[in-house]
């Protein structure tokens, strides 16, 4: 049974960095692409990085040159680096992959539960 988890949220003050992991555990044949989402209270959850096959990205406005995804294929984990932060940042961050658990399986689409990052001094 697939399941992804993230991790490395938590407090962190407005111009400082954090570093959230996605990591998929059980059987994994193809993991990516794989995307990260934010819900702020009181908003909807919205789009704000994904990386696919060969390297391609893709931000939000909102965290354009300062937010960094990047996925590592061997340990099936991805990541977002998340530098100059700001308060309006604060957020639930869910990571979201496209797994194929081996060559012959459709690809499924899998959610985290969320990792908290709260941006304040």
């Amino acid at each position: 049974q697939v399941q992804l988890a993230e991790s490395g949220g938590g407090l962190v003050q407005p111009g400082g960095s954090l570093r959230l992991s996605c990591a998929a555990s059980g059987s994994i044949f193809r993991f990516n692409p794989v995307a990260w989402y934010r819900q702020a209270p009181g908003k909807q959850r919205e789009f704000v990085a994904i990386a696919a096959s060969g390297g391609a990205t893709n931000y939000a406005d909102s965290v354009k040159g300062r937010f960094t995804i990047t996925i590592d294929n061997a340990k099936n984990t991805g990541y977002l680096q998340m530098n100059s932060l700001k308060p309006e940042d604060t957020a639930v961050y869910y990571c979201n992959a496209y797994i194929k658990t081996d060559y012959r399986s459709d690809t499924m689409e899998y959610w985290g539960k969320g990792t908290l990052v709260t941006v304040s001094s």
